[in-house]
């Protein structure tokens, strides 16, 4: 890494990232190239945390991406709780870095963040899964909170 600055960057710098990507390959191809590169990361996070096709139980899967997420991690977001309620999983962030900086009411959804998170759980589970954010604290939910489910 960087002998002086670290690993780490700003939000400033990733939200410039995000526009810039929506503004040259419209909103619908950067949301798609973001989540894929949140899966990306997300693949290489269970990797490092060696719990690939480990069939991590959720409630066991919590700190791990606590710590490794959040503040004594990379920052990318907090996560309170996973549930699954019958084929549906659900995660519970706040303070993720897709919606830090966002005016109240804003159409930004999660995109880098779902990708991550969805790399990893479909890493524990050896299944690939489809991801939707259905709560926005822009909105005036208390947590992002995105449902998974398992394809075919």
């Amino acid at each position: 890494m960087r002998p002086e600055l670290g690993e780490f960057s700003s939000i400033v710098c990733f939200k410039a990232i995000v526009t810039g990507a929506e503004e040259a390959l419209g909103e619908k191809a950067a949301m798609i190239t973001l989540i894929a590169a949140g899966r990306h990361r997300g693949k290489q996070l269970a990797e490092q945390l060696g719990i690939v096709g480990k069939g991590t139980s959720h409630a066991d899967l919590v700190p791990l991406l606590q710590k490794a997420l959040g503040k004594d991690g990379t920052r990318l977001c907090i996560i309170d709780k996973i549930e699954q309620v019958d084929a549906t999983i659900k995660v519970y962030c706040r303070e993720t870095i897709c919606s830090a900086g966002e005016p109240e009411g804003s159409p930004r959804k999660l995109t880098f963040t779902l990708g991550a998170i969805q790399g990893v759980i479909e890493q524990v589970m050896g299944e690939r899964l489809r991801g939707k954010q259905t709560e926005s604290v822009l909105r005036g939910s208390t947590h992002d909170v995105i449902e998974f489910e398992v394809l075919g």
